[in-house]
């Protein structure tokens, strides 16, 4: 969790936002997004 924490502060965000933008990202990456906002 500290280094969640680190790299959140380097790039501004709260741990929050950090874990967000990654589980996001991660998704994005293995193509497990749904293809429209109506799916979420």
């Amino acid at each position: 969790m500290k280094a969640i924490e680190k790299w959140a502060a380097d790039e501004f965000r709260s741990s929050n936002g950090q874990l967000e933008w990654l589980v996001s990202k991660a998704l994005k990456e293995a193509g497990r997004l749904p293809k429209n906002k109506s799916e979420v």
